[in-house]
């Protein structure tokens, strides 16, 4: 099933919303890609930098890789694309 960049990157800033990776918890950028087709990396890896580019994730580089969190300054525009997509996130 082929997912749109913008379904892409809500689905990325919901899951991250939901498990609270915000400001200074962190995850494996490796983690943002499960739950999606392998065939659909490529756009799930698009929909992180363009995601990284607009300020909505900050990357915290580490000896054992990248780690990403939300941007909590961008936490309020975040969650408005977020309900864009799927209204019941306010529950």
């Amino acid at each position: 099933m082929r997912h749109l960049p913008e379904e892409i990157e809500v689905k990325i800033l919901w899951r991250m919303y939901r498990h609270h990776f915000i400001g200074g918890k962190h995850t494996s950028i490796d983690n943002l890609k499960k739950g999606f087709e392998k065939s659909a990396y490529g756009d799930v890896d698009m929909a992180i930098d363009n995601l990284i580019k607009q300020g909505f994730i900050l990357v915290k580089p580490t000896s054992y890789g990248k780690q990403v969190s939300l941007n909590p300054k961008m936490l309020g525009v975040a969650k408005q694309k977020i309900d864009g997509f799927i209204p019941s996130s306010s529950q």
